[in-house]
């Protein structure tokens, strides 16, 4: 049994219980590019601890994440042959107690990229300019604002989703990171924009190209390019993150739900059934409130009192 063919019978065993095909084609294409020049060709039987180094070591220090996830791949695909007594002796891709004293941390090596994205004081100029821009590209966009959306949920989406008689966008577990349904109360300007929307049948997109296709994940980022604004659609899910916790008393729990977060905690996870969604249509209309552009009298209002609070501060540090 070739590493190859051991690895294309582990993703045919387990294929049918991923989440959705990208994860395939992320096991293909990573298997393919690092793992099968090396590997592809040797019984597994015969691989050892300096094979799965000479896969490993070129990518660990400048494609480290992409490392980590092909080091379990390999150790998932050497378990199964294990299993199935095509090989014998301990996994040489298993990190603990092994690959963890040949190779450095991969926690200590990563370095966190942050979204790049608008403070919260900008976002009311920034959706007054946003709504004078054409295309579909700006209003899903403002949709993905609205809503906290992930990009790819925006864009994914299609009209039997959308309840505009109770306002609510109820995304299915298939097109969630989390593998779980998540619903969204619909602020008013939400609702308003989807009213501008030409609806389809149940099966349409919401937000399509011209040619009727849904949108491409580069179109939301390519109208911020134009606007010249330096952040990216992301990044907007980190500022209604910051809005919450620096200007609302809203719990945690309805923050991390509105975003659709994994709960950490099993056991809590476990124990919470309910999705707080009426708590969380109230914070989503606060959030449309809040991304109104302000009269340029009442904005000169609210930056003079942040600077008379800066230096009400500074004169008590002193």
């Amino acid at each position: 049994m070739s590493f190859r063919n051991a690895a294309e019978a582990y993703v045919g065993a387990h294929g049918s219980a991923w989440r959705n095909s990208k994860h395939r084609d992320q096991w293909t294409s990573t298997l393919s590019t690092y793992a099968y020049p090396v590997l592809g060709h040797l019984d597994v039987s015969r691989i050892e601890s300096t094979h799965i180094l000479r896969v490993l070591e070129p990518i660990w220090l400048t494609k480290t994440e992409t490392a980590t996830r092909l080091r379990g791949r390999l150790e998932r695909v050497l378990d199964w042959a294990s299993a199935r007594d095509f090989r014998t002796g301990p996994n040489p891709a298993r990190w603990r107690g092994h690959l963890e004293n040949l190779l450095a941390n991969p926690a200590q090596l990563r370095r966190v990229v942050h979204h790049k994205a608008l403070a919260a004081d900008e976002m009311p100029g920034f959706m007054a300019r946003l709504k004078k821009v054409d295309g579909q590209g700006a209003r899903a966009l403002e949709f993905a604002i609205f809503t906290a959306a992930r990009s790819g949920e925006v864009r994914g989406a299609v009209w039997a989703e959308i309840d505009l008689a109770n306002a609510v966008w109820t995304v299915p577990a298939e097109r969630m990171k989390a593998g779980r349904e998540h619903r969204v109360p619909l602020s008013e300007p939400a609702m308003a924009l989807l009213r501008t929307q030409k609806a389809g049948d149940s099966t349409s997109p919401v937000f399509t190209a011209p040619s009727g296709v849904p949108l491409s994940d580069m179109t939301l980022s390519a109208v911020l390019r134009r606007m010249k604004v330096d952040a990216v659609p992301h990044g907007f899910r980190s500022t209604f993150r910051d809005w919450i916790a620096e200007r609302t008393a809203y719990p945690n729990e309805v923050a991390e739900m509105a975003l659709a977060h994994t709960i950490a905690s099993k056991v809590e996870a476990a124990y919470r059934r309910g999705d707080l969604v009426g708590k969380r249509r109230q914070l989503m209309q606060d959030w449309a409130e809040f991304l109104k552009p302000q009269p340029a009298a009442q904005a000169s209002k609210s930056q003079a009192a942040r600077r008379g609070t800066k230096r009400a501060s500074a004169g008590t540090a002193r």
